[in-house]
C-alpha cells in the first residue's frame, strides 16, 4: 500500500471555503435576505451571535469535511487507472467529488431537517445550493493542490 501524501495546507486553506461562499450566498444582494426570511432570522438575533466560537468552530468542522475530500478524491477508482494518479488531480475532478458529495449527502441530511422543521423549498434549496458551492470549491483546492 502506497504512503498516502497530504497537503495539510491545502486542506486549511480548503477549509476558510465555507466562511468565504458563505460571506457572497448569503449576503444580502444574493440570498440572504431570503434565507433570513425562510429561518426566521432578524438583524437584532445575528447580532447575538458570539462571532469567534461560530467562525472558529466552522473552520474546525470545515477541516473535516475537506479532509474525507482529499481522501475521497485521491483514493480508490478503477484498477487500472486509480484516483490519486496524476490524470485525477484536477481542481476540475475534485470540484466535480465535492458537489456530488453535497449531492448524495447534503441535500438528503438537510433535506431531512428541514421536513422536520417544517422549513419551505426555498429554505432548502438555498442551503442546499451554497454546500454544493462550497464543497465543491474545497473538493477542487485539496484535489489539485497536491
Amino acid at each position: 500500500m502506497e504512503e498516502m501524501h497530504i497537503n495539510w495546507l491545502a486542506l486549511i486553506v480548503a477549509s476558510i471555503v465555507p466562511l468565504v461562499t458563505g460571506f457572497v450566498w448569503y449576503n444580502p444582494k444574493t440570498f440572504g435576505n431570503a434565507w433570513m426570511r425562510e429561518t426566521g432570522m432578524t438583524e437584532e438575533k445575528a447580532k447575538q451571535m458570539n462571532m469567534l466560537k461560530t467562525y472558529g468552530l466552522t473552520v474546525v468542522l470545515s477541516f473535516f469535511v475537506s479532509f474525507f475530500l482529499f481522501v475521497w478524491t485521491t483514493t480508490g477508482g478503477a484498477p487500472t487507472e486509480p484516483h490519486g494518479t496524476e490524470a485525477y488531480m484536477t481542481f476540475k475532478h475534485g470540484a466535480f467529488h465535492g458537489a456530488l458529495l453535497a449531492l448524495i449527502i447534503g441535500l438528503p441530511v438537510l433535506g431531512i431537517n428541514a421536513l422536520f422543521e417544517q422549513k419551505s423549498f426555498k429554505y432548502i434549496a438555498i442551503n442546499v445550493g451554497y454546500w454544493i458551492l462550497t464543497m465543491a470549491i474545497m473538493g477542487g483546492i485539496v484535489n489539485a493542490w497536491v
